[in-house]
């Protein structure tokens, strides 16, 4: 898969800009998982852990479902992985091979960035059933973005354990 990353620019609109760093996150994990074999993507790191970059990208497949196409665009479909909302399903990559996992990632991502382009504005308001509460799209652009930076920081340590590979 050939990956471009794109770094933010310095100065932008609030939109452009969320839009930007939440685009590079998501090129920051696929990045992480360039060039491995399922059995690399598989690999766990160090016990208990059973966490792997294949179970990551599953997960933020789900994550990027629940937030836009679930809770802003108000669509009534389970979760990728689980059909009983179990969000910890996602993790267990035993079932699924990388190309299936990126195909419904990259899936969920062009779904959201259409949610969040038809969007009239970052203040748009909808309920989020797992918060009990109203959010913004703003809020769930930076939870987002949150998100993908905490998991890519897994990501380094996944991916320097299965070959080496630091940096991205």
């Amino acid at each position: 898969m050939a990956v471009e990353r794109i770094g933010p620019p310095s100065v932008a609109g609030e939109r452009e800009m969320l839009r930007a760093f939440l685009g590079y996150h998501r090129a920051t994990l696929a990045l992480k998982c360039d060039g491995l074999s399922d059995e690399e993507l598989r690999r766990r790191s160090m016990p208990p852990s059973t966490l792997t970059l294949l179970g990551l990208v599953r997960h933020m497949a789900e994550v990027e479902r629940a937030w836009f196409r679930r809770v802003i665009g108000k669509e009534d479909v389970p979760l990728v992985w689980s059909e009983e909302d179990d969000y910890q399903a996602a993790y267990d990559p035993s079932g699924s091979t990388g190309a299936e996992a990126f195909a419904a990632w990259q899936a969920e991502v062009e779904h959201s960035r259409r949610i969040e382009r038809a969007a009239e504005s970052l203040d748009v308001v909808a309920y989020a059933p797992r918060w009990d509460e109203e959010v913004s799209l703003r809020l769930v652009m930076l939870h987002m973005i949150h998100e993908y930076a905490r998991h890519n920081g897994h990501a380094d340590f996944l991916r320097e354990g299965v070959d080496g590979t630091v940096g991205v």
